[in-house]
């Protein structure tokens, strides 16, 4: 498989603050890749250094097996669109995806050939006449993206390019994002701090934390093995339960983490499960087709999830005392 991007002992410090650690990952040509972790977790520098719009202190950064540390943004096979668009607010539309082909000196009747196909494509067309004020915040990022993609990068960075839309328009142009990378089949590299939005369009993904990768892996894998403790708190919902409270309260003899959708709401303690825990309700939240459940039991809290069903027969209330099970085999050892 070919590889897109080698980062090989990437290092970068701001001052005293380390930005990047010993920074190791492979990425390969024509994957959608993902660099997930809070903010100041290193994911953006990381973007930085990628594109060359940062310098590591050591280590080497390759793409496409070329090494390519100490060359300009401008000379490297790759794009960048920001959050912010950084569209030109006085040329209109068709005057910003054409740009880059003007500095070429591209033929116009090129120019307004590829113009047409990309518009078309990012579904614009009928729009080149009309200034980034004049679009909405969807159509100002399919404008970013249409500008990029116009010079046929073989890679593809995107700074959390849909931090400023809502919801809807978010999850809307998450799907349209993933199409567009299969149309193209070019490599995406995507820096967002949304688990969801990792999840649902990433081939793979690196998750950081403090300046290092603590996992990279596929979507279900990161979901289901988590490797540390930061991984499986920071990934979805779960409960992390201690190696000292593990062996005390379960005679288990390592820290482990358990999703709520696989703690089961007993009426009466089932004997058959590996693990069980009585608890009593400390929190109920209503997410529509299930009520997610916080208990604790002495040090140890855990959130298991109730679906609603049409009879609602089974009611929980705050204070309600409450026995949980699950089995081995729906937890995941964790370093602790």
């Amino acid at each position: 498989m070919i590889k897109a991007l080698e980062l090989k002992n990437i290092n970068k410090k701001f001052n005293e603050t380390v930005a990047l650690d010993n920074i190791h990952l492979e990425i390969n040509d024509g994957e959608f890749f993902s660099l997930l972790g809070p903010s100041g977790s290193g994911k953006t520098t990381c973007l930085k250094v990628i594109g060359g719009f940062e310098q590591p202190d050591s280590g080497n950064v390759s793409l496409f097996n070329e090494n390519v540390t100490d060359i300009p943004p401008f000379k490297r096979n790759v794009n960048t669109v920001f959050q912010d668009y950084a569209l030109f607010p006085h040329m209109n539309v068709e005057e910003n995806v054409c740009y880059s082909l003007k500095i070429k000196k591209i033929p116009k009747i090129e120019q307004e050939s590829q113009v047409e196909e990309i518009l078309s494509t990012v579904k614009l067309k009928g729009y080149e006449k009309r200034k980034p004020s004049e679009l909405s915040g969807g159509q100002r990022q399919r404008v970013a993206l249409a500008r990029s993609l116009i010079n046929k990068p073989k890679i593809l960075l995107l700074d959390e390019p849909l931090g400023a839309l809502d919801l809807k328009l978010r999850e809307q142009m998450q799907i349209e994002l993933k199409n567009l990378q299969r149309q193209f089949q070019i490599t995406f590299i995507y820096v967002t701090h949304d688990q969801q939005e990792a999840l649902s369009m990433s081939d793979r993904i690196a998750i950081f934390n403090d300046g290092k990768i603590e996992q990279v892996d596929t979507p279900d894998n990161i979901y289901k093995n988590p490797k540390t403790a930061f991984v499986a708190d920071f990934i979805g919902t779960t409960s992390l339960v201690s190696k000292q409270l593990a062996a005390e309260l379960f005679n288990y003899n390592s820290a482990f983490s358990i999703r709520p959708e696989n703690i089961k709401i007993n009426n009466a303690q089932d004997s058959k499960s590996e693990f069980n825990a009585k608890v009593v309700v400390t929190d109920i939240q209503f997410q529509g087709s299930y009520y997610k459940i916080l208990c604790k039991a002495n040090d140890l809290t855990l959130t298991a999830l109730h679906y609603v069903d049409t009879q609602n027969t089974f009611k929980i209330n705050l204070g309600d005392s409450l026995e949980l099970s699950w089995d081995k085999i729906d937890i995941t050892n964790i370093n602790d």
